[in-house]
C-alpha cells in the first residue's frame, strides 16, 4: 500500500515549464534535422492537476506528454520518426538536468534523479501519436526485435477518455473521479503500470459506473 497524495499546481509549475522549454528545443531540432513538426500535449493525470506523490518512496511525480506528428513525417518510417524524437531528447535533455532516455514500449521517459538520496525527484512520459481515419495510433517500440517499431491502433483504455472527462465534469463527478485515482494509485501493486493507465482506468470505470446508477433511477 502506498501514500499517494496530489501535488499542487504551484509545486507542479516549476518543473512543467522546464518540459516545455524542453520540448520547444526539441521541436526545432526536429524540424531542422528531419523537417517535420509534432505538437506536444499534456495528457492524463498531468492535464488535470492530478498530479500525484508518494514522500515513502524513492519515486517522484511524472507527467506524460503526447508528441504528436504531423503529415509531413509521413515519408519516414516508425522507427526513423522514433529515433529523430529521441535523439532529439537526447541531445537537448542535459540542460534541464535529465538523465539518459529510457525506453519501453509505449513511452521514451526522461527522468530527473538525486542521486545524492537515490531518489527520482520527477520524471515525464512521452508518447509518440498521430491521427489516423480510425482515431488515433502511438508508436510502439520492440526491442527484442531488433528495435523494430510500429504503429499500433492506441485501443483502450485511452480511446474516448478526453469525451468521458468532460462528460464526469458536466455532471458533477470530479470529485468522485480524484477520489478513485488517489486509490487507484495507492493500491496499485503492477510496477509496470504507468500513471497515465491509470487514468485511464479511473476515468472509464467512473464513467461506466455513474452511467449504470443513472439509467437505473
Amino acid at each position: 500500500m502506498y501514500h499517494y497524495a496530489y501535488v499542487t499546481k504551484k509545486e507542479a509549475a516549476p518543473y512543467k515549464k522546464d518540459l516545455i522549454d524542453l520540448i520547444s528545443e526539441v521541436q526545432i531540432e526536429v524540424m531542422d534535422g528531419y523537417g517535420f513538426t509534432f505538437q506536444p500535449t499534456f495528457i492524463g493525470s498531468s492535464s488535470r492537476n492530478m498530479i500525484t506523490y508518494d514522500p515513502s518512496t524513492n519515486v517522484g511525480f511524472d507527467f506524460d506528454v503526447d508528441l504528436e506528428v504531423n503529415a509531413a513525417a509521413d515519408e519516414y518510417s516508425a522507427k526513423e520518426i522514433r529515433n529523430a524524437l529521441r535523439w532529439a531528447l537526447e541531445k537537448c535533455r542535459r540542460r534541464y538536468g535529465y538523465n539518459k532516455c529510457e525506453d519501453s514500449t509505449r513511452v521514451i521517459t526522461l527522468k530527473v534523479i538525486d542521486c545524492w538520496r537515490s531518489k527520482i525527484q520527477h520524471s515525464c512520459d512521452f508518447a509518440i501519436v498521430r491521427n489516423c481515419k480510425h482515431g488515433k495510433e502511438y508508436i510502439h517500440y520492440n526491442k527484442a526485435w531488433w528495435n523494430d517499431c510500429t504503429w499500433e491502433d492506441q485501443g483502450q483504455p485511452y480511446k474516448g477518455i478526453e469525451m468521458r472527462v468532460d462528460w464526469l465534469k458536466r455532471h458533477g463527478c470530479w470529485k468522485q473521479v480524484r477520489e478513485a485515482y488517489l486509490e487507484k494509485k495507492n493500491s496499485n501493486m503492477d510496477m509496470n503500470k504507468r500513471s497515465r493507465a491509470l487514468y485511464a482506468e479511473t476515468i472509464n470505470e467512473c464513467y461506466d459506473r455513474e452511467k449504470r446508477r443513472r439509467q437505473h433511477r
